[in-house]
């Protein structure tokens, strides 16, 4: 399947299109050909990659806040979509501990405003709904989740996510019904990525954005749990995995609904450590700059990995890098923007391209 002519001149409501993932999105679906309405809050100070890609000549945009129902399901009605990707989120696991009512409103009720605006649509609609890896109860024992493993979540985020989840099934047990699909015309799956770098992230708290923000400013680079693994894999791998599920939902509706992971083979699990040196290995610089923040710490998973069997079996996706091309993809896209001076949107296309090359 050539996901592009899938996208090519379709109308597609992407929220979150602001952040980090959704910027690296609306480019790929601008230069598919799709016509993109956006719908997210305004970038935050420091992380203005939508800013820096020209976004606003990428989509129409509207911003807005996600736990605005009316709102919401009136831009969503007024354009109409063939598709819509639900990105919008508070991403943080640290924030999470701090604004706990918060994350829980925007990421399980925020979901339920989603599928409440989809089903008020009158129309045939695809809908991927993204969560994440930490939806799952993570005893921490090192075994690959599968998607129907036991939800849970101990810290606020991981939680509000789990909980999204079950806002997605119920939607699909009540509303979206795989099989009457001819009569409601929507339909709905959920993705669960692992934890996703590449170039243009500068979030705080987060392990790759305060590496880059050290290098720039010539620190020293503070790592908290060196040890923790987590399943790292570059933005583009599980977008590509969101843009080939909606394009067999849309191909074959009522057939791929429901949930999948996408994230790297076990063996590229690696820790925090080991990414970060490999990291500043590829910059060019020296790993003795890091130093272990060995402070008390909020509670997080040590150990994280995703068995992405049935995305395979189901989808036809696999990880098309490996740890190493994944460490220098970012690595090159961090340092030909900000040493070298290479536009932004510029170098996404490049990556995007070499990607797409990838067999």
């Amino acid at each position: 399947m050539n996901i592009r002519d899938i996208y090519k001149g379709k109308r597609v409501f992407l929220t979150g299109h602001t952040g980090f993932k959704g910027s690296w999105l609306l480019t790929w679906l601008h230069d598919m050909g799709a016509e993109v309405k956006g719908y997210a809050l305004a970038p935050q100070a420091g992380n203005e990659l939508y800013h820096d890609i020209g976004g606003d000549e990428l989509c129409t945009s509207v911003i807005a806040d996600i736990r605005d129902a009316d709102r919401l399901a009136r831009e969503m009605k007024a354009f109409a979509p063939d598709f819509v990707f639900h990105l919008a989120a508070q991403p943080l696991v640290r924030l999470s501990y701090a604004i706990p009512v918060e994350t829980f409103a925007v990421n399980a009720i925020g979901t339920a405003h989603v599928l409440e605006a989809m089903r008020q649509l009158g129309h045939p609609c695809t809908g991927v709904m993204i969560t994440t890896d930490k939806v799952y109860e993570n005893p921490e024992t090192g075994v690959p989740f599968r998607e129907d493993d036991k939800l849970g979540g101990h810290d606020p985020y991981s939680a509000s996510k789990a909980a999204a989840e079950i806002v997605i099934a119920s939607y699909r047990s009540s509303y979206f019904q795989s099989g009457r699909i001819a009569e409601h015309g929507i339909s709905i799956s959920s993705a669960r990525a692992g934890n996703v770098i590449g170039g243009g992230d500068m979030a705080g708290d987060r392990i790759v954005p305060d590496i880059i923000r050290a290098l720039i400013n010539d620190r020293k680079i503070s790592i908290r749990n060196p040890l923790a693994t987590r399943p790292w894999e570059h933005v583009m791998e599980p977008l590509q995995g969101y843009l080939l599920l909606g394009a067999l939902q849309h191909a074959q509706p009522g057939q791929y609904d429901t949930c999948y992971n996408f994230g790297p083979y076990p063996d590229h699990t690696k820790s925090v450590e080991v990414l970060a040196k490999g990291l500043l290995d590829r910059w060019g610089d020296d790993t003795n700059r890091i130093e272990f923040d060995r402070s008390p710490q909020p509670k997080e998973a040590s150990l994280l990995n995703l068995d992405i069997t049935k995305a395979g079996a189901e989808l036809g996706w696999t990880p098309r890098l490996d740890f190493a091309e994944t460490v220098n993809f970012t690595a090159d896209w961090y340092r030909d923007r900000h040493l070298n001076g290479m536009d932004a949107r510029a170098l996404i296309l490049r990556d995007i391209q070499k990607f797409e090359s990838i067999a």
